[in-house]
């Protein structure tokens, strides 16, 4: 038995496989992007995947690495230290999918002009999505939302009005109040 949510899963590579591993190359300079803009803290490595699979990408933990589940079952333990929960978690692969219209969209306009902003928000994008398709829980659900509300705005209106700042970024981050969580004050 195999667990498919780890990295390094082995495909048979039959002639067809192999034909479609050439044009992978193409998306090295993409990858890098994709790595930088979610950083080292959230990604180990992004690669393209030789999985079949839908989605435009998904994420995958090391081979010794804790899966989703388990990561979930560590973070709600009543008596968690954050620090050793991190310790215990590993980075993740993610894997984009070369055939998917998304990913190819974006590369395109990638290729196009590298420093487009609305690059960096579709990529954050993907990787919060895939985390939530993967299993595992999102850090800030609230900057989640605020992107998605984000991008549904982009394309019900002009683009070029809302990524000159006339938007507010502050839905990315909505402010929170100085009150503590009531958890975080019993001991």
């Amino acid at each position: 038995m195999v667990d498919i949510t780890k990295e390094g899963l082995k495909i048979d590579n039959s002639e067809e496989t192999k034909s479609e591993k050439e044009p992978a190359i193409n998306y090295l300079d993409l990858c890098k992007h994709f790595k930088k803009i979610l950083g080292e803290d959230n990604i180990d490595r992004v690669i393209v995947s030789e999985r079949e699979f839908n989605a435009p990408c998904i994420l995958t933990t090391g081979q010794r690495g804790v899966s989703a589940n388990m990561e979930r079952i560590m973070k709600a333990q009543t008596l968690n230290n954050p620090l050793s929960v991190m310790m215990m978690t590993n980075k993740k692969t993610m894997e984009i999918n070369k055939n998917n219209k998304l990913i190819n969209i974006i590369k395109n306009r990638f290729d196009s002009d590298k420093n487009d902003k609305m690059i960096k928000d579709m990529i954050e994008l993907l990787y919060e999505t895939a985390l939530l398709n993967s299993g595992f829980t999102l850090d800030k659900p609230s900057v989640f939302t605020g992107r998605i509300y984000r991008m549904l705005t982009l394309g019900l209106t002009d683009e070029d009005i809302i990524m000159n700042d006339e938007f507010d970024d502050n839905l990315l981050e909505p402010e929170l109040d100085n009150k503590t969580n009531e958890m975080d004050n019993i001991d």
